[in-house]
């Protein structure tokens, strides 16, 4: 069963990031009244509410990077910080909640799972608003990633670990008005077939990859 969700996992896990290089987000038009970033408890909801259709009207997949947030409109892309291991990631609010008192976020099984906070259930997280205009990469070569923290030395530490074994590793810098994003990534493939054989070891070996584009 483990092995069919991390299939899953790799197929269905994209995100909108950066190539080779430092990317500045600029601070985000929001509505009146919406914070930027806000800091409490995240949760997060998987196979119960798999299939069934969301406040968006999109059915919810619990294999996609996704949050469900109480004010943030529909559509709004999100980095979501664990404040304790330091690994964060990008979601977007396609739901509404949660509705469980002192928590601000509920993120779906696979971005649980990235962050490391599926056996804890809940998780001490920061949510920084990126923006709904968050550009989509131009197609192209895709690479790896398996990891993204907020702090360069956990990002050194795995490279360093992926380096023993992996020739073409490397760290994509994505800034924005609160934080720097350190993802550790892996190669260039012309297809997302390739990236999808690589990533595949990369599950076998423990880690937690999933493809995206790149320049």
């Amino acid at each position: 069963m483990k092995r069919i969700v991390w299939i899953y996992l790799i197929l269905l896990l994209s995100l909108a990031c950066a190539p080779k290089r430092e990317i500045k987000i600029p601070p985000p038009k929001l509505p009146p009244g919406v914070r930027r970033v806000e800091y409490g408890w995240a949760s997060w909801y998987g196979r119960e509410f798999h299939g069934r259709r969301t406040s968006s009207g999109e059915v919810y997949n619990m294999f996609q990077l996704t949050a469900a947030h109480r004010t943030l409109p529909m559509g709004t892309k999100v980095m979501v910080t664990h404040l304790k291991n330091g690994r964060s990631v990008m979601v977007t609010i396609n739901d509404r909640g949660p509705f469980v008192k002192g928590r601000i976020i509920d993120l779906s099984y696979a971005a649980a799972h990235i962050l490391g906070m599926v056996q804890e259930g809940v998780a001490w997280v920061r949510v920084e608003v990126l923006d709904k205009g968050l550009p989509l990469p131009a197609e192209g070569p895709f690479t790896v990633q398996v990891g993204s923290f907020i702090h360069r030395a956990n990002a050194l530490r795995l490279m360093k670990e992926l380096k023993k074994i992996h020739q073409v590793v490397y760290i994509s810098i994505l800034k924005t008005p609160e934080s720097k994003y350190y993802r550790v990534r892996l190669g260039k493939f012309s297809s997302r077939q390739e990236a999808y054989q690589y990533a595949h070891l990369l599950v076998k070996d423990g880690y937690t990859p999933f493809i995206t584009k790149t320049e």
